[in-house]
């Protein structure tokens, strides 16, 4: 019988559905093992090849570890929420749940096709009421949540306001923005509109006037990841920085616990660099400079810097542009200089105004500010590379030190110091070794680390400033003016916001005819009539309803994508809970993710913020664990082959062996190629711009196209889908070819020639069962040969190492020998073929379940099996072929019991026939045996 992989998959993909194989439930007496992807967001486009090659690998993992014996949670979900959805409403007029959720059927039908073993039961999506419920109420113990520095976590708000009503907030040690100190006996004076001002100065969500990017195109707040050049990641449109009142998470108060955190994982070292880097700790100290102008509304400005020591090389202060005291300062003949600097610096993204090191540019404000320790004035400049979010939005100059001081003062012709003892100044540069003198006999002569500790020790003695440790980590900005997003669990009464109890809870997404901000700049859910708070009824009403009194209005913005991903995996564990996010039960028992894979592209996005908010539910006693995903694997990408076309200046489509050299090349769709040859005809008929091209072809009357490696991207036209190679190979050959092309870890080129070899393969195996016309394996029920244990455990061993290691293709090539000496071996006995079958399985699950079957196994499933054992003592040579050498030359081979010693192996080559003849009567001189190796005779 031929091996029908179509009818085989469908068979088996309908019986792992309708048995509910893969449905897990929590199994105290069996030990956990959780598997997880990071969860796609369901674009129309569908997936490519590119895109399951982590979920094969993760669906190889889970399938392992089951025939281990473990219990394994393996779900998978979508990420719904999202700007694209909402882009496409706005131009198609559809809404977006819509268009989410044929989207989300499209993405379904796919990943069946490849047969992954998900317990679909636990599916989540963000978008749906029934999750964001969870997500809303998260951000409600986040806002009723502040940080205690002293027990290092977070605690109820409720405890800080009673400490507020006893002594006031002088001895409160916590992470905040609230600048004044105040008694109990003023706590309990201040109106509660004020008592809720002081309070989003310590609350871990709160709301604050943040910079950010702003997309006027887009009418919304950009994250960091979404500005590319200046421009939106989607769309290109230009981006710009604007002063916003928004929501924000504090996240800055876990800095130092997300940094040591990373130190327990089990990731690579490049994204725990690029987390430590994002982070960003630094040592220093603040130091207050005071303005020479009295008429500010603070008498100095605050300067954090690592390098205090260097303060008497100090030429120059810079403020970002958008620095709070900047129009204040700055005197009438530069007002109209810096208005401008200030509005092209809002024009660049933060990310670019860092990245530009070579484009030097700054303007003089005309006010000046005291040297703490000379008394000399200091000019101030402002200049875009300074941000106002990082550290206090002021740096000391000190170009002697800094090579972007350096530039800037060399740029603007200002005067440079030199500190340091010996050092030429010809450009900025100094170690940790270099000694400053800095005229100061508390400084002269130290080097680095001891004079920033005696600098710090002076500064703070002087009353000028303190020892201090920053972190370039910014409170995560947390609204956006979208529509296709989680709406706030939160209405405005009076002016102060209130969050929604949550049994009152899902709010839910109300309809609207426009997805668009208002005409007058409000977000989209400007444009709901029904989008008001009953505080009687506990419901959402229309807007027309809206008294003040016991109706208010809610919340416009939405919450981040980031929200609802930042979770997810709890979700999981107990999916279906109307009650609470998780149960305790279903929480103790799968804890945190064991293995994780997904792309390295999310590293400072939700990384960073899934561990975040981790480690405050840690904190308030929902989860007992901090870290969300132990183990993470980030897989690479898997490149197209694009094929190119080339088109001189007449219009014409030069083959490639004819080109002249001055074509321009131009992407073609490749199902329209064949090895690099074109198919003219349906190429003319593949766009109507192409009816009547004119060609120029080889001497052979064949059009040769151009190719090179690149992302898969449906604009490249190189997009190859699972669906297709499904249809022609089956999901098996698919899922062993990508994992077959290369480590999971590394980039690789897409190449469907290359799976004929994997599709070869499994026929092969097919081939070893035997199978009659009654679809019946004829299988040898007796004892293996030593040769099948040997190919067998040699196979075990080997793949169970590299799967430990997480070495996925090296297992398909191991496949492949063992089928092969197989094969070589004429093996039909059913133990031998049982156990490949097994272990083939993660793999190619649908190939192995019917050949299981087949066999006449009982259990009816392989995925009930048990993993097979290495035995050592398959490997051990009964005898060894030695070679024998006289002086060095080796004359023949002769094979000996592999148990003998020594001397027993001198005297067998000794007494042999063959030795005979090259002895010749003679004694040797010496006998050299290496057990197991070879033997050579000196004569």
């Amino acid at each position: 019988m031929e091996y029908n992989f179509n009818a085989i998959e469908q068979k088996w993909r309908k019986f792992w559905a309708d048995n509910k194989t893969y449905k897990v439930f929590e199994h105290p007496e069996k030990e956990k093992f959780y598997v997880l992807d990071m969860f796609p967001y369901p674009s129309g486009a569908g997936l490519h090849v590119g895109h399951p090659l982590g979920y094969i690998a993760s669906d190889v993992y889970a399938r392992y570890k089951r025939l281990k014996g473990f219990n394994v949670l393996h779900p998978m979900g979508y990420d719904s929420f999202g700007l694209p959805a909402e882009q496409y409403a706005i131009q198609t007029g559809q809404h977006p749940e819509k268009t989410t959720k044929e989207n989300i059927a499209r993405y379904r039908e796919q990943l069946d096709k490849i047969g992954f073993s998900f317990d679909w039961d636990r599916e989540v999506r963000t978008s749906s009421p029934e999750y964001y419920k969870w997500t809303q109420w998260i951000f409600n113990e986040l806002f009723d949540s502040w940080y205690n520095t002293t027990t290092d976590q977070a605690e109820p708000i409720a405890a800080l306001i009673a400490l507020f009503e006893q002594e006031g907030n002088a001895t409160v040690t916590a992470v905040h923005d609230h600048p004044e100190v105040f008694t109990a006996a003023d706590w309990n004076t201040y109106s509660e509109l004020k008592k809720e001002e002081v309070l989003q100065n310590y609350r871990l969500t709160y709301l604050a006037d943040s910079w950010v990017n702003w997309c006027p195109a887009l009418g919304t707040v950009l994250a960091n990841d979404e500005v590319i050049n200046s421009v939106s990641e989607r769309g290109g449109h230009p981006v710009e920085q604007k002063l916003m009142r928004q929501w924000s998470m504090r996240i800055k108060a876990y800095a130092e616990r997300l940094l040591t955190g990373l130190n327990e994982l089990e990731w690579t070292d490049s994204i725990k660099d690029m987390q430590r880097n994002w982070i960003g700790k630094s040592k220093g100290a603040s130091v207050f400079f005071s303005l020479s102008q009295k008429n500010a509304s603070q008498p100095s400005i605050e300067v954090f810097t690592t390098r205090p020591d260097t303060i008497f090389g100090v030429s120059f202060l810079v403020l970002a542009p958008e620095h709070p005291l900047v129009d204040e300062i700055t005197t009438p003949e530069f007002a109209e200089a810096v208005a401008e600097y200030k509005r092209v610096a809002s024009l660049k993204s933060e990310r670019d105004r860092q990245s530009d090191v070579k484009n030097i540019t700054g303007q003089l404000t005309g006010a000046k500010v005291i040297h703490p320790f000379t008394g000399a004035e200091v000019d101030i400049w402002i200049a875009d590379y300074v941000l106002a979010t990082y550290g206090t939005g002021a740096v000391m100059a000190v170009p002697c030190g800094d090579q972007r001081d350096w530039d800037f003062a060399t740029h603007f012709s200002i005067p440079i110091t030199n500190i340091f003892q010996d050092k030429d100044i010809s450009e900025a540069a100094y170690t940790e070794k270099d000694a400053v003198i800095a005229n100061s006999d508390f400084l002269n002569g130290l080097e680095a680390k001891a004079a920033i500790e005696k600098a710090i020790e002076v500064i703070e003695q002087k009353g000028i400033g303190k020892g201090k440790t920053n972190y370039r980590l910014r409170d995560a900005v947390f609204s956006r003016q979208r529509y296709w997003g989680e709406p706030f669990p939160v209405y405005y009464q009076g002016g102060i916001p209130k969050t929604i109890a949550v049994e009152h809870l899902p709010v839910i997404l109300p309809e609207v005819e426009k997805y668009l901000p208002t005409e007058d700049g409000q977000p989209p859910l400007g444009n709901a009539t029904v989008w008001a708070w009953d505080t009687v009824s506990n419901t959402v009403v229309e807007n027309s309803r809206i008294d003040n009194q016991t109706i208010f209005p809610l919340e416009l913005n939405t919450m981040p994508g980031w929200a609802g991903s930042s979770w997810y995996f709890l979700r999981y564990t107990d999916p279906t809970n109307a009650s609470e996010f998780a149960s305790k039960a279903a929480v103790d028992y799968w804890k945190n993710v064991d293995l994780y894979i997904g792309g390295s592209e999310h590293a400072t996005g939700h990384l960073l913020y899934a561990r975040f908010w981790t480690k405050f539910l840690f904190d308030r006693g929902y989860i007992p664990f901090e870290e969300p995903f132990q183990k993470m694997i980030n897989q690479g990408m898997i490149l197209g082959r694009s094929s190119f076309v080339y088109r001189n200046s007449e219009g014409q489509y030069i083959s490639k062996g004819k080109l002249a050299g001055n074509e321009i090349p131009i992407h073609v769709d490749i199902s329209l190629v064949d090895n690099d040859q074109l198919d003219i005809e349906g190429f003319k008929n593949w766009r109507s711009d192409y009816a009547n091209a004119e060609f120029i072809l080889e001497d052979n009357g064949t059009y040769i196209c151009g190719s090179e490696v690149e992302k898969m991207s449906k604009s490249k036209f190189n997009v190859q889908t699972p669906d297709e190679l499904v249809e022609k190979f089956g999901a098996d050959t698919l899922r062993c070819y990508e994992m077959f092309l290369g480590p999971i870890e590394q980039a690789k080129p897409w190449d469907t020639k290359g799976i004929n070899g994997v599709s070869n393969f499994l026929r092969k195996l097919w081939r070893l069962f035997n199978i009659d016309e009654n679809g019946i394996a004829q299988l040898d029920s007796g004892e293996p040969t030593k040769d099948n244990l040997k190919t067998l455990h040699k196979t075990i061993k080997k793949v169970t190492d590299d799967l430990e290691r997480y070495s996925f293709n090296t297992c398909v090539s191991n496949f492949m020998i063992c089928v092969n000496e197989l094969t070589e071996q004429k093996c039909n006995n059913k133990y031998i073929l049982d156990q490949v079958v097994i272990m083939l399985s993660p793999y190619a699950p649908h190939i192995a379940e019917e050949l299981w079957q087949r066999s006449g196994n009982e259990a009816g499933t392989v995925t009930t099996a048990l993993f097979p054992v290495f035995n050592e003592e398959y490997l051990v040579e009964s005898s060894i072929e030695y070679p024998v050498s006289f002086n060095g030359k080796m004359r023949f081979k002769i094979a000996l019991a592999a148990t003998l010693s020594v001397k027993e192996v001198e005297q067998a080559v000794l007494t042999s026939s063959e030795a005979a003849k090259y002895l010749e009567g003679n004694t040797p001189k010496k006998v050299i045996v290496v057990p197991g190796k070879i033997v050579n005779i000196v004569l």
